[in-house]
């Protein structure tokens, strides 16, 4: 018997017959004897709906007021599955987060997890009932509901499974796991059986969309056996995102996946004195401003001078060229400020690189031999990632899958 966290997102209980669906997946668990744990979003659209009422309202809704609002969502669907397993004869309790107390910290539409009172669920798990609870959402310590962010019912699953110390985390979405891209753009592409969290991480941080970023780090950091399944298909192993690298196995692939970003934009501030201290006056106020800044390159100083390039958030591209241009540039009498939105990052992931060499030339030749011109290089242990002109994406990620081989079967 195994004690088994499922989370269920949106398009999985978009509606009455999904949230059937799901209760008959989970009444097979409980058949074969296991404990399990149910974590569900909102229906499929129902968070935008809320956030455009609130809107409607104020047009910068209070972030208090907007995570009681937001809440609801869950809270509908919670009760329903609940009501779907009870109709299956199976004993279910439903819990919003305050119920469960998920204690966060009070930044509202934005919360971390600080606690969970697991006390509560172990208690009902032993008493042979199926947990229904709220992703996306907890409570600070004053009482205040909160949520989570984008994706924050993902985090709830891991948080849930490293709490209880469960088994597995089972993550039910629309696909049947972690492919080596995305099939949309190159239908040759894999469904991996597995996959090391730190190739996940990287996958998840240069765009892959397949989970949220921060519950990776979280079942990285608390050992929690993450699986990634599809909800719409009744057999398949999924993508296991384990801990475990196969050292040795020399038909291990080098690379485990190619991801892209197109949601980045350019800044560059050409003609700046080169001198220490600069790229702080340049970044600071950025930071300042709460824009994460990606990859970063400074070209070889000439003639006392440099040019500094860094990418934003297309969202964010514009009011950091603002902050430049009023609080940066005539302070450190750069010459010119510019942006370029046209752009995409594509990356190459893979453990192998530890141990094989000529990853990064192998990469380079195959963008040269298609005309592809790379405007920045970001490397780390495992991972390569190149910014190029956005109409070239595509094509990119194209030619690299077949290049590192990851067509083959």
């Amino acid at each position: 018997m195994a004690l088994i966290v499922q989370k269920y997102g949106g398009t999985s209980v978009a509606n009455p017959e999904r949230i059937r669906n799901v209760a008959r997946r989970v009444a097979r668990y409980k058949a074969m004897g296991h404990q399990v744990v149910v974590v569900v979003s909102a229906m499929s659209g129902e968070t935008n709906r809320l956030i455009a009422l609130a809107k409607e309202i104020m047009p910068d809704p209070d972030p208090r007021e907007l995570d009681v609002m937001l809440s609801t969502g869950e809270q509908v669907t919670i009760g329903m599955t609940a009501l779907a397993l009870s109709e299956l004869g199976i004993k279910a309790k439903s819990y919003t987060g305050a119920q469960v107390r998920i204690l966060t910290d009070d930044a509202h539409t934005k919360a971390r997890i600080l606690d969970i009172d697991q006390h509560n669920l172990k208690k009902d798990l032993d008493d042979g009932y199926v947990c229904v609870v709220a992703g996306f959402q907890g409570v600070d310590a004053n009482g205040n509901i909160t949520t989570l962010g984008r994706g924050g019912s993902d985090t709830t699953g891991v948080a849930l499974a490293a709490a209880l110390g469960a088994d597995e985390c089972q993550i039910y979405t629309d696909v049947d796991g972690v492919y080596t891209t995305d099939p949309r753009v190159v239908p040759e592409a894999r469904r991996l059986e597995k996959i090391t969290f730190e190739e996940m991480l990287e996958l998840a941080s240069q765009g892959s969309k397949v989970l949220q970023i921060r519950s990776v780090e979280f079942a990285g950091k608390y050992k929690v056996k993450l699986r990634v399944l599809s909800s719409f298909e009744e057999e398949g192993d999924g993508t296991l995102i384990t801990f475990e690298e196969n050292e040795g196995n020399m038909e291990d692939p080098i690379i485990s996946g190619i991801a892209f970003n197109r949601d980045e934009a350019k800044v560059t501030v050409a003609g700046v004195p080169d001198k220490p201290g600069i790229a702080y006056q340049i970044l600071g106020p950025v930071a300042d401003a709460n824009i994460d800044v990606d990859m970063i390159i400074q070209n070889v100083g000439a003639d006392g001078t440099t040019d500094f390039t860094f990418t934003v958030h297309k969202n964010e591209m514009n009011k950091a060229l603002s902050i430049l241009r009023d609080k940066v540039q005539g302070h450190i009498q750069a010459r010119e400020i510019s942006g370029d939105d046209k752009i995409a990052k594509v990356s190459v992931v893979g453990v192998g690189m530890r141990s094989h060499v000529g990853i990064a030339s192998q990469m380079f030749r195959t963008l040269a031999e298609e005309g592809i011109n790379i405007q920045m290089i970001s490397t780390s242990e495992i991972k390569i990632a190149v910014v190029i002109e956005e109409k070239y994406m595509e094509l990119a990620v194209r030619v690299l899958h077949k290049a590192f081989a990851l067509d083959d079967a």
